[in-house]
């Protein structure tokens, strides 16, 4: 049977087709896709990515920033065609030629890595253990051609040459982090004329050796004088090396020195950093070998915090040329320092302008010694004492509890046995396990 239509053929109207979807997401344009991902929290990329290939794409152009393990996955370029939008680059794991099936594994604060049972006298990582000079100048060219908005960089056995590219290349490079490198080669970052952050491992202990040397930093300085921090770790040098950042960077604000072998007498040098607002010691065995006279140190009128972290403070000696150098500072941090005794810590009423003082894991000091140096520091509004376990609460003097009285703030946490102690009292615990066994 035929139904006949009730209107006549020439008025026929014809239905236009309906195309029905599966994806309704299809519908939407690369931008707006783009746009309702980047909304998602960031631990549902990953996921996200494996929806489809067209999810997969956009993921990767939301990618900043990237830690290379497969040195291959950038030299075939693939790094580059699947996250076009880098702009922070760690490329120091994928430069080690380290087997990846040992069960050894060594982590470092600057670097983490699989180990074989070898030791060399140099360290655990050496020149042979690293990529051929050529090979990682070539990553690096393939990195600075397909990464133009780069700002942060991280990389290990570079040369001059593949600092060139990158600095010819990257003109937003603002943060960089070299490890294992050498004062030639830091003749290729003198191009990067807007870098502020610099970051130079020279050699790390048990790890890797390396020399940066007063060569080395006279190069760096010449050559990026907009540096507002930078920080030596494991750097040989001296006076001249220091005096020369100091003229030649004159925006820098923050200087960090770590495992430093500076020769005697680099402490003086600090005086040439005219706008510096902060300097920071870690893990420094000694602070200044030779020092020398109180009248040729000069100082620092623009220093604010005085920061120093598992430092050797023994020597009397270079602790009081130290501050000496640093006597305008407003801000003074003392973490975990040997040799911290009453005698040397009474040399800190150098500092009179003093308003923070924080004390942790200082472990020679007593309340007499801080006693005695706080209260010559008028402007002082802050002080943080934690795990000081020979500063006694028992001990602590009427004048000393009324200085408490009026500062602004006060974090008082000296001895942490007794804090231990009081907080298991009702519990019962501590006392020899009389809560959980009992002798039969």
């Amino acid at each position: 049977m035929q139904l006949q239509s009730l209107s006549p053929e020439n008025d026929i109207v014809p239905r236009k087709s309906l195309t029905i979807t599966t994806d309704p997401f299809s519908l939407l344009s690369d931008q707006l896709l783009l746009h309702i991902l980047s909304k998602l929290p960031y631990s549902h990329h990953a996921t996200t990515s494996l929806v489809c290939k067209r999810w997969m794409h956009l993921h990767g152009r939301l990618v900043q920033s990237v830690k290379l393990v497969d040195w291959d996955f950038l030299e075939s370029g693939r790094l580059i065609r699947r996250f076009p939008n880098l702009t922070d680059i760690d490329l120091v794991r994928a430069c080690v030629r380290l087997p990846n099936n040992s069960a050894i594994w060594l982590s470092h604060k600057f670097l983490s890595i699989q180990l074989d049972s070898r030791f060399l006298s140099g360290g655990f990582v050496s020149g042979d253990d690293l990529l051929p000079p050529d090979v990682i100048d070539e990553g690096l060219r393939i990195v600075a051609e397909g990464c133009p908005n780069l700002r942060k960089l991280v990389l290990i056995g570079a040369s001059e040459k593949g600092l060139s590219s990158v600095a010819t290349e990257c003109l937003t490079l603002q943060e960089l982090e070299l490890h294992y490198c050498t004062d030639l080669s830091l003749r290729g970052i003198s191009g990067c004329q807007n870098l502020q952050i610099l970051k130079l491992i020279g050699s790390v202990c048990e790890l890797y050796n390396s020399v940066i040397s007063d060569i080395g930093l006279t190069i760096l300085a010449q050559g990026c004088r907009r540096l507002v921090k930078l920080e030596l770790c494991g750097c040989e040098g001296s006076y001249d090396g220091i005096k020369a950042i100091g003229q030649c960077c004159q925006m820098l604000e923050e200087l960090t020195l770590c495992d430093h072998r500076m020769d005697g007498g680099w402490l003086s040098a600090l005086s040439f950093c005219g706008n510096l607002k902060t300097l920071k010691l870690q893990s420094c065995k000694i602070i200044d070998a030779s020092p020398g006279s109180d009248q040729h140190l000069g100082s620092c009128p623009t220093l604010e915090t005085l920061h120093l972290q598992r430092c050797q403070m023994r020597d009397k000696q270079s602790t009081r040329a130290l501050f000496l150098v640093c006597e305008a500072v407003r801000e003074i941090v003392l973490l975990d320092c040997w040799g911290l005794e009453d005698e040397t810590f009474g040399i800190a009423t150098i500092c009179r302008r003093l308003k923070s003082l924080s004390l942790e894991g200082c472990s020679l000091l007593t309340v007499e010694g801080l006693d005695s140096v706080v209260h010559s520091w008028k402007e002082l509004q802050s002080l943080r004492v934690v795990s000081c376990n020979n500063i006694k609460d028992s001990e602590v003097t009427p004048a000393l509890a009324t200085l408490f009285s009026v500062l602004k703030e006060l974090k008082w946490r000296p001895d942490s046995r007794s804090l231990l102690s009081s907080s298991l009292e009702e519990t019962g615990m501590g006392k020899k396990g009389g809560k959980f066994f009992k002798r039969a």
